[in-house]
């Protein structure tokens, strides 16, 4: 192909959106953003990242269109459908399988695979007939197109393979196009992006000081402040200007989402004695037209306020005079119909969330490195009170910058890691990885339990062999080859079993916190040699996904496996 085609889709907790580029082969990729919300007099390139279904599980709408479309819906109605907002979150922290189900407004639930998929076939959709309408009618199909799916790079692994199976069933790529589907790492696709801005790119208030540095040897923390996950990682320029991972990918789940917990917490402190449970039962789509407002009064450092729904109000006056639940709270006060809510409770919900933040950017401040910027991207970053924060607390250390448009950093970045993932020269292993091995028996050395008779004498069996050591740097298209000889001289299938875990040296596969995440077999139909044969086995770390290839070195039969961490026990 003489052009290079991608699409590039930011699913976040909150919002998502795509960029696409068409661009010669070799031109840098010029990202196109989708625009959404034009039906509401909007030109937005993110959108809610909420989803409808009606009661029989059936997909009706997704973004600015499902979310209006649920809270413009009557009371009885809404609560028969499903309807999921921020439910990305119902991936973190989570070890996954294609049957866990997360739960929708209405309290039912539905099967978290079959919520991703939909929401991301609709994304698929919107971008192909997106980029049909902008290149003269010309008709794409999935195919063509090298896609990004952007994922927390704090993920437990099985939410990013949970990611890639949803894209799977969701048409993005079929058998034989896997390849075509990269996952990128979000602060990863945000740092691409942004060390190349100009000065003029960066928000400039107090003090910060223009553009991110682009030396080699710079070294900058990037803190991606989404709607659920505060996800950071620390890169180090390198000559020729790709990055390399100083720091495994660490964070919270104290993004924008945790703030407007805190103040649904305090609405339900005004509105006391069950007031609120019964609106927020009675009441969800209205609900969700309080809780879209405040999204709006998160990006202002100053009191808010905001007209009090009609059902709330209804609800409230059955139990005693409105007036009456504001005198037991402060902060917040009531002025014919308007809720106001002070400058200092506001920052308040904001504390959680801040000090999470604090405490993570500390912990990289504090180990052996030399930190120059901290760059805040997400659309997160775009509230004014988290800005002032991170720079009253770091500002004397290092420069703080955050880019005009901070949430559309990422899927930009995305863009261009699909064109170029090697962008990101090596990363931290966040596993040590091992294969289960069996060795020469040694009396003061191995498990008792472990010895067994082979062809080559007393053998120990489940020795966890190390492949990589967690936190070591892995190049991204880097191939580690290890060897294994045959234990039997008639052997003709070679298992291979893989392992993980936070450890640094397990020495059996069967210890506490050694998980099994792959296994496939070798063909070894050539057994002339006995036991004086090898498989090689070449196994692909450096990338946000690990593959392994296993070669018979006699025959030249091959097996291979992509780890799973979804069936890990």
């Amino acid at each position: 192909m003489s052009e290079s085609y991608i699409i590039a889709i930011d699913f976040g907790s909150a919002y998502s959106g795509y960029a696409f580029s068409i661009t010669p082969r070799g031109a840098e990729p010029d990202p196109h953003l989708s625009q959404w919300g034009k039906e509401l007099g909007l030109e937005s390139p993110k959108t809610p990242t909420c989803i409808l279904f009606n009661q029989d599980e059936e997909f009706l709408k997704f973004g600015y269109e499902a979310k209006t479309a649920y809270v413009n819906m009557p009371g009885q109605e809404a609560r028969t459908h499903f309807f999921f907002e921020y439910f990305k979150m119902a991936l973190y922290g989570t070890k996954l399988n294609n049957d866990v189900r997360i739960e929708a407004a209405n309290r039912k639930s539905m099967k978290a695979l079959k919520v991703f998929t939909a929401a991301l076939r609709y994304m698929k959709e919107h971008s192909l007939e997106t980029i049909k309408n902008n290149t003269e009618g010309r008709r794409f199909i999935a195919s063509d197109f090298i896609w990004v799916l952007t994922v927390p790079a704090i993920w437990d692994p099985s939410a990013k393979q949970f990611m890639r199976e949803a894209a799977i069933q969701a048409g993005i790529v079929t058998a034989g196009t896997e390849h075509n589907l990269i996952i990128a790492l979000e602060p990863e696709a945000a740092s691409v992006w942004c060390k190349n801005l100009p000065a003029e790119g960066f928000i400039t208030e107090n003090h910060g000081r223009g553009a991110l540095g682009q030396s080699p040897g710079t070294q900058y923390i990037v803190a991606d402040c989404g709607g659920g996950t505060i996800d950071i990682t620390v890169h180090e320029v390198l000559d020729g200007g790709a990055l390399k991972e100083l720091h495994k990918a660490s964070g919270n789940d104290l993004g924008g989402q945790s703030v407007d917990r805190k103040f649904k917490e305090f609405l339900r402190e005004i509105f006391c004695d069950g007031v609120w449970d019964e609106y927020e039962g009675k009441c969800p789509s209205e609900l969700q037209k309080i809780m879209y407002d405040f999204m709006y009064f998160k990006q202002v450092d100053n009191e808010v306020q905001f007209s009090c729904p009609y059902n709330l109000g209804t609800l409230a006056q059955k139990r005693q005079e409105i007036e009456k639940f504001f005198e037991s709270v402060q902060g917040a006060s009531w002025n014919e119909g308007w809720i106001k809510i002070s400058k200092e409770k506001l920052r308040s919900f904001f504390d959680e969330s801040l000090e999470g933040i604090t405490d993570s950017l500390s912990e990289i401040l504090r180990r052996d490195l030399s930190i120059q910027y901290i760059l805040l991207v997400g659309g997160y970053a775009g509230s004014l009170i988290l800005r002032n924060h991170v720079i009253d607390q770091f500002g004397d250390w290092c420069n703080v910058v955050c880019p005009f448009r901070p949430q559309e950093a990422i899927v930009k970045g995305a863009v261009q890691f699909g064109r170029n993932p090697g962008l990101v020269a090596s990363r931290k292993s966040p596993f040590t990885y091992g294969v289960s091995v069996s060795k020469i028996f040694i009396e003061a050395k191995h498990r008792p339990d472990k010895k067994y008779r082979s062809d080559v004498g007393d053998l120990c069996c489940d020795i966890f062999m190390k492949l990589v050591e967690e936190g070591e740097d892995v190049g991204w298209n880097e191939t580690r080859e290890h060897f294994l000889y045959a234990t039997e001289a008639f052997l003709t299938t070679a298992s291979l079993t893989f392992y993980c875990s936070k450890k640094k040296n397990p020495s059996y596969v069967d210890e506490p916190g050694v998980y099994k995440v792959a296994s496939f077999h070798v063909k070894m139909p050539d057994t002339t040699r006995g036991v004086n044969r090898k498989v090689k086995l070449e196994i692909k770390f450096g990338s946000t996904e690990i593959t392994a290839i296993g070669t018979d070195l006699s025959s030249g039969t091959k097996g291979s496996a992509k780890i799973d961490f979804m069936t890990t026990a």
